[in-house]
């Protein structure tokens, strides 16, 4: 990948609103000098309204607050929220509006979800701000998700995540005032190298990072991901990986998937895979809106990024590969009991599936480009 690793960081799983949100919030009022905030979703919620809380009370504090919201994702935010933000001294930028953009640029969001607090924590996964994610993935109103704590050098990798899309909106960096640069701690013994992926070029390195774990992979994978949409490159390595042994374990949305378009032009691939010796779950309490890939139990990839082509070429994206077999076991237990609340697609029942839905698959998987 060519993206320097950090050593000595520490990095604490955070699984579903429960844990996440408590901890996040947590950071943001324990705040100092500086809090950044970039997100995709915030939609309108009791937890939207907490954060804005927050937010608004470290900036009446003299903390420096930067807000960045992606202008489509976050389109439903409450307007009193981002008044009370605003009048408090919170800076809230909108990535990308769409008013302002031109038509090719419209699709090309950022989908990174990235807390800092004192340029010493920081917080990513696959959270939203939004209603959906309070709960502990018991019934479909609770959705399924897992977020991250991370201290040490990787800190700063996901900080310039955040700011290389403040940037587009503010030509101030940094300030003397609030920023430090401060050489990182070493409180932990994981290695992490924080991939960015851009959004300008059709491809990024997201895609690249994928792909380059499947090849390096001689044991198992096992993928858990929100939207599934493979093209044809990974399809062939997800089935290449399978056919030289490498167990390939998929657990996707099940009956409760948010959209279930993007979930048909995924379900066009399953035949292929099943045929390969692919494994695919579907998860059945709640939405599963999760992005993990573990590797040979000794390689975790995190972050924001979907196996589809939103992630891989139209969207920004931050994942972070955690090199700590500790940390892996720990998620690959999470996947043994997310499995223990999944259905197993076979390939044998799979064939006999409605004909109707083959041409649904058919025709989202058209779109797989998009999607």
């Amino acid at each position: 990948m060519g993206v320097p690793a950090t050593e000595g960081n520490s990095i604490e799983v955070l699984r579903n609103g429960d844990e996440i949100f408590p901890a996040m919030l947590a950071g943001i009022a324990g705040a100092q000098r500086t809090v950044d905030l970039l997100t995709f979703v915030y939609w309108r919620s009791a937890i939207g309204a907490r954060f804005a809380d927050a937010l608004s009370e470290r900036a009446r504090a003299g903390v420096r607050v930067r807000v960045l919201l992606d202008a489509w994702g976050a389109h439903s935010v409450e307007k009193p929220l981002l008044t009370q933000m605003a009048e408090a001294g919170v800076h809230v930028n909108w990535f990308r509006p769409l008013a302002r953009l031109q038509a090719h640029k419209a699709n090309h969001r950022t989908h990174r979800k990235v807390l800092v607090v004192d340029e010493a924590t920081a917080f990513t996964g696959g959270v939203g701000i939004a209603g959906e994610w309070e709960g502990d993935a018991r019934n479909e109103r609770e959705w399924r998700d897992t977020h991250f704590r991370i201290r040490g050098p990787a800190v700063d990798g996901l900080r310039a995540a955040f700011l290389s899309n403040w940037v587009e909106t503010d030509d101030t960096l940094f300030d003397a005032t609030f920023d430090r640069f401060p050489d990182q701690p070493q409180p932990g013994s994981t290695t992490i190298q924080c991939v960015r992926g851009a959004s300008t070029s059709g491809w990024s390195d997201i895609s690249t990072l994928f792909r380059a774990l499947l090849q390096l992979a001689h044991d198992r994978v096992r993928i858990t991901t929100a939207y599934f949409v493979p093209d044809v490159r990974l399809n062939d390595q997800l089935s290449s990986a399978a056919e030289r042994g490498v167990r390939i374990e998929i657990l996707l949305p099940g009956p409760h998937m948010d959209k279930r378009f993007v979930q048909l032009a995924g379900e066009s691939s399953y035949a292929l895979l099943l045929e390969h010796g692919v494994r695919i779950w579907q998860f059945q309490p709640s939405m599963l809106h999760a992005k993990i890939m573990t590797v040979d139990g000794v390689a975790a990839n995190i972050g924001s990024a979907n196996l589809n082509a939103r992630s891989t070429k139209l969207d920004e994206e931050t994942n972070l590969v955690a090199f700590d077999p500790d940390l892996v076991r720990v998620l690959d237990a999470q996947f043994d009991e997310d499995l223990e609340r999944s259905e197993r697609i076979v390939a044998g029942r799979w064939e006999h599936r409605p004909p109707l839905q083959r041409v649904f698959e058919r025709s989202a998987g058209l779109l797989r480009r998009e999607v």
